[in-house]
Protein backbone atom coordinates (compact mmCIF):
# COMPACT_ATOMS: atom_id res chain seq x y z
CA UNK A 1 0.00 0.00 0.00
CA UNK A 2 2.84 2.39 0.83
CA UNK A 3 4.37 1.71 -2.57
CA UNK A 4 1.11 2.60 -4.31
CA UNK A 5 0.81 5.85 -2.35
CA UNK A 6 4.44 6.70 -3.08
CA UNK A 7 3.95 6.03 -6.81
CA UNK A 8 0.78 8.16 -6.80
CA UNK A 9 2.62 11.02 -5.10
CA UNK A 10 5.52 10.81 -7.59
CA UNK A 11 3.06 10.76 -10.49
CA UNK A 12 1.13 13.74 -9.12
CA UNK A 13 4.36 15.72 -8.62
CA UNK A 14 5.57 14.86 -12.15
CA UNK A 15 2.27 15.92 -13.65
CA UNK A 16 2.25 19.21 -11.73
CA UNK A 17 5.87 19.93 -12.74
CA UNK A 18 4.99 19.48 -16.43
CA UNK A 19 2.35 22.24 -16.41
CA UNK A 20 2.72 25.05 -18.92
CA UNK A 21 3.33 28.50 -17.41
CA UNK A 22 1.14 31.46 -18.38
CA UNK A 23 2.09 35.15 -18.49
CA UNK A 24 -0.20 38.09 -19.20
CA UNK A 25 -3.73 37.22 -20.29
CA UNK A 26 -4.63 33.56 -19.90
CA UNK A 27 -4.53 31.90 -23.32
CA UNK A 28 -4.45 28.33 -24.60
CA UNK A 29 -2.29 26.81 -27.31
CA UNK A 30 -5.24 25.62 -29.40
CA UNK A 31 -5.01 26.71 -33.07
CA UNK A 32 -1.54 28.28 -32.70
CA UNK A 33 0.15 28.63 -36.09
CA UNK A 34 3.79 28.39 -37.14
CA UNK A 35 6.04 31.37 -37.82
CA UNK A 36 5.90 30.57 -41.53
CA UNK A 37 2.09 30.65 -41.50
CA UNK A 38 2.15 33.93 -39.57
CA UNK A 39 4.51 35.50 -42.10
CA UNK A 40 2.24 34.34 -44.95
CA UNK A 41 -0.78 35.93 -43.22
CA UNK A 42 1.21 39.17 -42.75
CA UNK A 43 2.18 39.50 -46.43
CA UNK A 44 0.64 42.63 -47.93
CA UNK A 45 -0.81 43.77 -44.60
CA UNK A 46 0.32 46.34 -42.06
CA UNK A 47 -0.31 43.98 -39.15
CA UNK A 48 -2.05 40.73 -38.26
CA UNK A 49 -3.58 39.42 -35.04
CA UNK A 50 -2.53 35.81 -34.48
CA UNK A 51 -1.62 33.10 -32.02
CA UNK A 52 1.80 31.71 -32.93
CA UNK A 53 4.09 28.99 -31.55
CA UNK A 54 7.89 29.09 -31.85
CA UNK A 55 11.14 28.62 -29.94
CA UNK A 56 12.53 31.34 -27.69
CA UNK A 57 16.03 32.31 -28.86
CA UNK A 58 16.81 35.03 -26.32
CA UNK A 59 15.30 37.11 -23.56
CA UNK A 60 16.02 40.43 -21.85
CA UNK A 61 18.53 39.68 -19.12
CA UNK A 62 17.66 42.83 -17.17
CA UNK A 63 14.09 41.83 -16.26
CA UNK A 64 12.53 39.58 -18.91
CA UNK A 65 10.71 42.45 -20.64
CA UNK A 66 11.15 41.09 -24.20
CA UNK A 67 11.97 37.87 -26.05
CA UNK A 68 13.52 37.02 -29.38
CA UNK A 69 11.77 34.21 -31.20
CA UNK A 70 13.12 32.02 -34.00
CA UNK A 71 11.41 33.36 -37.14
CA UNK A 72 12.34 30.19 -39.03
CA UNK A 73 14.35 31.93 -41.75
CA UNK A 74 17.62 32.67 -39.96
CA UNK A 75 16.08 35.84 -38.48
CA UNK A 76 14.41 36.53 -35.18
CA UNK A 77 11.21 38.26 -34.18
CA UNK A 78 11.23 40.64 -31.21
CA UNK A 79 8.34 40.02 -28.80
CA UNK A 80 7.27 42.82 -26.48
CA UNK A 81 4.52 42.56 -23.89
CA UNK A 82 1.34 44.62 -24.12
CA UNK A 83 1.44 47.78 -22.00
CA UNK A 84 4.67 46.49 -20.38
CA UNK A 85 2.17 44.54 -18.29
CA UNK A 86 4.13 41.34 -17.66
CA UNK A 87 7.56 39.79 -18.00
CA UNK A 88 8.90 36.29 -18.66
CA UNK A 89 11.71 34.42 -16.87
CA UNK A 90 15.22 35.42 -17.92
CA UNK A 91 16.12 31.74 -18.40
CA UNK A 92 13.37 30.79 -20.90
CA UNK A 93 15.63 30.64 -24.00
CA UNK A 94 15.25 27.25 -25.64
CA UNK A 95 11.64 26.80 -24.51
CA UNK A 96 8.67 26.73 -26.83
CA UNK A 97 6.38 29.74 -26.50
CA UNK A 98 2.80 30.25 -27.62
CA UNK A 99 1.96 33.93 -27.97
CA UNK A 100 -1.26 35.71 -28.80
CA UNK A 101 -1.07 39.26 -30.10
CA UNK A 102 -0.26 41.48 -33.07
CA UNK A 103 2.60 41.02 -35.54
CA UNK A 104 4.02 43.69 -37.85
CA UNK A 105 7.26 44.60 -39.59
CA UNK A 106 8.94 47.68 -38.12
CA UNK A 107 12.22 49.49 -38.50
CA UNK A 108 14.19 49.34 -35.25
CA UNK A 109 16.54 52.29 -34.75
CA UNK A 110 20.25 51.95 -33.97
CA UNK A 111 19.63 53.34 -30.48
CA UNK A 112 16.92 50.73 -29.80
CA UNK A 113 19.08 47.91 -31.20
CA UNK A 114 21.94 48.97 -28.93
CA UNK A 115 19.59 49.12 -25.96
CA UNK A 116 18.32 45.59 -26.70
CA UNK A 117 21.92 44.37 -27.07
CA UNK A 118 22.77 45.83 -23.64
CA UNK A 119 19.67 44.18 -22.13
CA UNK A 120 20.73 40.88 -23.70
CA UNK A 121 24.14 41.11 -22.02
CA UNK A 122 26.13 41.57 -25.25
CA UNK A 123 29.73 42.76 -25.08
CA UNK A 124 30.69 46.41 -25.61
CA UNK A 125 32.32 45.36 -28.89
CA UNK A 126 29.10 43.73 -30.14
CA UNK A 127 27.07 46.79 -29.14
CA UNK A 128 29.44 49.21 -30.91
CA UNK A 129 29.22 47.09 -34.08
CA UNK A 130 25.54 48.05 -34.43
CA UNK A 131 25.56 50.94 -36.90
CA UNK A 132 22.41 50.58 -39.03
CA UNK A 133 18.69 50.35 -38.30
CA UNK A 134 17.02 47.00 -38.97
CA UNK A 135 13.64 46.09 -40.44
CA UNK A 136 12.33 43.16 -38.47
CA UNK A 137 9.26 41.32 -37.32
CA UNK A 138 7.89 42.70 -34.07
CA UNK A 139 5.15 41.09 -32.00
CA UNK A 140 3.18 42.67 -29.17
CA UNK A 141 1.83 39.83 -27.03
CA UNK A 142 -1.11 40.10 -24.67
CA UNK A 143 -0.61 36.53 -23.45
CA UNK A 144 2.24 33.99 -23.48
CA UNK A 145 2.53 30.33 -22.57
CA UNK A 146 5.97 28.82 -21.96
CA UNK A 147 5.85 25.08 -22.45
CA UNK A 148 7.82 22.85 -20.10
Amino acid sequence: MKKILLLAAVFAYGTAAAQDTHYGEKIDSKNAISMQEMQEKLEGKESVDVKVEAEVQGVCQMKGCWMEIDAGDGETMRVKFKDYGFFVPKDCAGKTAVMRGTARVEETTVAELKHYAEDAGKSEEEIEAITEPRRQLVFVADGVILKD
